[in-house]
């Protein structure tokens, strides 16, 4: 087995573990930072839409520009006034977008383009965008998320309950909140891929908090009927006994989004990946860590808000603080067990052990030996 299979198996039996739910509030300090700082981004430097959102004209060349790109843009952005994106295509063409741009205005820049990059007019495409198609992608994609969070907190409500369905929505507007801020800081280009990448993450930031979800679930049946862990000593068990398969899965999935982000992206120069690829890297990376940093951590703050969980907890601290007070070891109160099912406690578990046992007579001899 290798050393992480190893360690994911120490992890699950409880052997080792780290306190994630005893150092809850160091994680909502982090978060709250990064999400004030997401949202001071996005306040200041704003989002960058493109051109289906605002509106423009999308100029293609089929034939090789005269000009290298850098040039071609500075020709753009003199010829319309106003910022312009260039890219180069595949077949060596290039594709020029500039936002707010007319009927007219397009006609005069395109006469412009065809002089200054040495292309015949006849072999540029003009495409106008108007931006009421970009708002009417922007109300679905809300209307989407708004459906997609009302079923998320209906299903968790009555798969787990609703304090698990409150935090697990708490960790999708933090997910959402910070891929969007890095967005406007980055200040890549808001696209319908970007919509797209957007609403495509919330099956991924929900995926580790559901498995995290259940093991909980699974680990607190009965917990009042035992003496042995508080609530948020067998969460944090559970986040624990699911961490290695979080990880494995967050990076299996962030390696293919990190190729197209770096190398599609980046060094071919690709930027149309962009737009989709960003907000999943960033989105995927933000769910795992909300998951196990602020999902879980949360259900245990409100789950110990019950009386008969804080009266469990209360119980549990005395029973420990008597046993120190004598020299006993508390060790065995919190063994790798996990609690006995609802309906038998830690006594009768006891008593069904050791309790005395009726030896089966005559066991050995025949009947014919029998007087």
């Amino acid at each position: 087995m290798s050393r992480l299979g190893n360690l994911g198996a120490r992890l699950y039996r409880g052997e080792v573990g780290y306190d994630f739910i005893g150092k809850r509030k160091i994680w909502y300090g982090v978060s709250i930072l990064i999400t004030i700082t997401a949202i001071l981004g996005l306040a200041v430097s704003g989002l960058n839409m493109g051109i289906e959102f605002k509106g423009g004209a999308v100029f293609t060349t089929d034939t090789k520009a005269k000009v290298s790109v850098t040039q071609a843009h500075e020709d753009a952005v003199a010829a319309s006034g106003h910022e312009a994106i260039v890219q180069e295509l595949g077949n060596g063409g290039l594709r020029i977008q500039i936002t707010e741009v007319d009927t007219a205005k397009a006609d005069q820049i395109k006469a412009q383009l065809s002089e200054d990059l040495g292309i015949p007019e006849a072999e540029i495409n003009a495409d106008l965008v108007g931006p009421s198609w970009g708002e009417q992608i922007a109300n679905k994609a809300w209307a989407g998320l708004g459906i997609f969070m009302v079923l998320v907190v209906v299903y968790l409500a009555i798969a787990f309950e609703w304090r698990m369905a409150v935090a697990a929505l708490v960790a999708l507007i933090h997910d959402i909140t910070i891929t969007v801020g890095v967005y406007a800081l980055v200040g890549f280009e808001v696209t319908p891929g970007t919509v797209i990448g957007l609403l495509t993450i919330l099956g991924y930031s929900l995926y580790d908090t559901v498995v995290v979800f259940d093991s909980l679930k699974e680990g607190t049946k009965g917990i009042t009927k035992q003496t042995r862990w508080t609530y948020s000593e067998i969460a944090n068990r559970s986040i624990n006994g699911t961490l290695v398969r979080s990880i494995n899965t967050t990076v299996v999935a962030l390696l293919p989004v990190a190729g197209l982000l770096f190398i599609g992206g980046g060094v071919l120069g690709a930027g149309m990946l962009n737009d989709i690829s960003l907000s999943l890297f960033v989105g995927l990376a933000a769910g795992a860590y909300s998951s196990i940093f602020i999902a879980t951590p949360l259900v245990a703050d409100l789950k110990e808000r019950e009386p008969q969980i804080k009266a469990l907890k209360k119980r549990i601290l005395a029973k420990r603080a008597a046993a120190a007070a004598k020299g006993e070891s508390v060790e065995d109160e919190r063994d790798d067990r996990a609690p006995e099912p609802e309906g038998q406690d830690e006594d009768d578990a006891r008593t069904a052990v050791v309790g005395p046992r009726r030896q089966p007579g005559g066991h050995g001899r025949s009947p014919r030996n029998r007087r």
